[in-house]
């Protein structure tokens, strides 16, 4: 249950940095992608199951783009 979806920084090599601005999109395999930043500028993207992506959405974490 995310309150809050988390990912891997690469620039500032973090683990589990809460994501802000999640926007969450299909991919063309039929996976889902939550894509955000760190809320310092730093962008980060995270794979995500259906159902978490999908509660993430329900829950208002993330906004939907498909």
């Amino acid at each position: 249950m995310p309150k809050m979806l988390t990912a891997y920084c690469m620039k500032t090599k973090e683990k589990n940095v809460p994501m802000q601005n999640a926007v969450i999109t299909k991919t063309s395999r039929g996976g889902y992608m939550a894509q955000g930043d760190d809320g310092k500028g730093n962008k980060m993207t995270t794979m995500l199951s259906e159902a978490t992506a999908l509660e993430a959405v329900k829950d208002g974490v993330a906004k939907k783009a498909w």
